[in-house]
């Protein structure tokens, strides 16, 4: 009997530890990723692809994982004039697709203001001893983006608004422009950028700095062009920066059907951005979609739009999920 008894306890007391675990993963909250703008973009925007070569063994051409090449010269790295020798680290990040960009807190606004419909960009470093090599390179990079269309692409540097090189760690906006240099980056002294067709699949060309480069396109629209002004009623946080270095909200327009992804960030008013002033073609549409990571919370805004002259349009953010924040940026590839 007390073998029975003891058996119908332990029966019972199983009974209750499952029914609770049963309760706990019920009411089990699920934990973000990221805590704010700045570990969302880290946390699921590309990675850094790393690479350690011996200059010995250059050239050397490195595929990336999204399919681009970047062959790297014999004699083309120097620190401080000085030729670079033994190993040289290499990091390299693909920002391929439209989600890409905004995940990564990126844009494909030209420095003018006008949209860009991206075919792909990149930002290549190179480190002898923990020092990042000369930026003009004595002989050029080769690079290779994958080609998803026929028709020519533009060639672009980032930079911040003001012109200068991008730093990576930069509190400054992003934008891009034709490269100031000659040869082999093409568009000497900020002149028109160098097209480039594609080629067994691929857009491949020479470019002789270290940085971001950008296959991208104006947007091509004849429309009378207008500013589009943008409230975030309930912001949480402040407009973020390139790659969210500072800020919290992000506010884009994402034109339906090309891979436009412009930030608005020129401060406009207290919780308002807008456009680059006379930038915005009337009549096309899209989405201005808004988000924002701030002390764990995520908070989600969309509205599809079609461009009128003075547009002064106002967003309410809702707190949501990670995993609705990634779901609203990940769709916009095949908006």
């Amino acid at each position: 009997m007390r073998t029975l008894k003891l058996s119908s306890l332990a029966i019972a007391a199983m009974m209750l530890f499952t029914v609770a675990c049963k309760k706990d993963s019920n009411n089990a909250q699920v934990i973000n990723r990221a805590n704010n703008a700045h570990q969302f973009v880290d946390e699921f925007g590309p990675k850094s692809q790393l690479s350690t070569i011996e200059v010995s063994s250059l050239p050397k051409t490195l595929t990336l994982a999204g399919g681009t090449k970047v062959t790297i010269p014999a004699g083309g790295l120097t620190v401080g004039g000085v030729a670079v020798t033994g190993s040289i680290n290499v990091q390299a990040i693909e920002v391929l697709k439209r989600s890409d960009v905004l995940f990564f807190g990126a844009n494909t606004n030209h420095i003018s203001g006008a949209p860009l419909a991206s075919d792909g960009f990149i930002y290549v470093d190179i480190k002898s001893n923990g020092v990042s090599v000369d930026r003009n390179l004595s002989a050029p990079l080769k690079i290779e983006i994958p080609a998803k269309r026929a028709g020519v692409t533009q060639l672009w540097e980032g930079v911040n608004p003001q012109g200068a090189p991008l730093a990576p760690a930069d509190n400054a906006q992003m934008a891009w422009q034709a490269p100031k240099r000659d040869v082999p980056n093409g568009g000497g002294n900020g002149g028109a950028p160098q097209e480039v067709a594609p080629v067994n699949g691929f857009y491949s060309f020479n470019w002789g700095t270290t940085g971001w480069v950008n296959c991208d396109m104006l947007y091509a629209y004849t429309n009378p062009k207008t500013t589009v002004t943008v409230t975030v009623a309930n912001n949480p946080g402040a407009m973020a920066s390139y790659h969210s270095f500072s800020g919290e909200t992000y506010v884009f327009f994402c034109a339906k059907n090309s891979p436009v992804a412009a930030q608005l960030y020129t401060p406009a008013g207290t919780n308002m951005v807008k456009s680059y002033d006379n930038s915005m073609p009337i009549g096309v549409e899209g989405k201005i979609l808004s988000f924002s990571v701030k002390d764990g919370k995520y908070y989600l805004a969309s509205q599809e739009i079609t461009i009128s002259a003075n547009q002064a349009l106002t967003l309410t953010l809702a707190e949501t999920s990670e995993a609705a924040v990634q779901a609203a940026i990940s769709s916009l590839d095949s908006y």
